[in-house]
């Protein structure tokens, strides 16, 4: 990576609030979205949600059908057994035989039994997930309209700033490169960590703006001969001097609007 050109330290400044004031402009545009981005990553994700309690309940559903079947089997063989058990007690030798034949044939006409009951309340079981699958549906259905809407929402906000965003995105990338890349990283850090994502801020009136911190005079003449950076040890911003900042406004007026 070639290495950026040496500046002075007042060229830092003025690279820095420009960055800032570029990418305050960004923030603006940004913030027309308001919730919207939000709103749409939850709307999508309660979407999903559902869409997989769906595919459970479908799988439910099959389990339930499946187990239906089996019960129906079941009485089936069940019936030919008790078929086979009634025909062999024409033929026993005794009583005993014949008992125990009988015996078999009311296991097994307890267990049709047990399986028609099994099967009712499969059925009872597969009307009611069938209930909240449908009201399921309903919902997501309500949600994806709702979706498209917030989408549409997002896209016309998006078609009348996305021009101004891309210009301006790479402006703060050109003024970025004039950065060195220690202080770039520290510009972006503060950035993250400050309320409006004001990092350099200009001192008037004694106070850097957004605090009512006051400077001491020895501190306010350093930040105007512009020799160092300086950080506000309240806030944690870089500093410039109204002046700077008033000219470096004045200059950047014909990216930001």
């Amino acid at each position: 990576m070639a290495k950026k050109k040496e500046i002075t330290v007042e060229e830092k400044l003025r690279a820095l609030y420009d960055l800032q004031l570029i990418d305050s402009r960004i923030d603006e545009i940004r913030n027309t979205r308001g919730e919207l981005p939000l709103e749409i990553e939850d709307l999508e994700d309660d979407i999903a949600g559902l869409n997989k309690r769906l595919e459970n309940f479908q799988s439910e559903l099959e389990d339930l059908n499946t187990a239906i079947t089996d019960k129906k089997n079941a009485i089936e063989e069940s019936k030919e057994l008790i078929k086979k058990y009634t025909k062999q007690q024409d033929n026993v030798r005794n009583n005993r035989e014949f008992e125990s034949l009988s015996k078999e044939v009311e296991f097994q006409e307890l267990e049709m039994q047990l399986c028609d009951k099994r099967i009712k309340e499969f059925k009872i079981k597969i009307a009611q997930k069938q209930e909240v699958i449908e009201a399921s549906k309903e919902k997501i259905a309500n949600l994806e309209t709702h979706l498209k809407h917030k989408k549409d929402e997002l896209s016309e906000i998006m078609k009348e700033t996305e021009k101004e965003e891309a210009v301006l995105s790479k402006k703060s990338d050109e003024f970025s490169a004039l950065i060195e890349e220690r202080l770039l990283s520290a510009y972006r850090r503060i950035r993250t960590n400050v309320r409006n994502g004001l990092a350099v801020v200009p001192v008037e009136r004694g106070a850097s703006i957004g605090s009512y911190f006051t400077i001491p005079p020895q501190r306010q003449l350093e930040i105007a001969m512009r020799k160092k950076i300086i950080i506000d040890e309240h806030s944690g911003r870089i500093l410039v001097d109204i002046e700077l900042a008033n000219e470096e406004k004045i200059k950047m007026s014909k990216f930001i609007s």
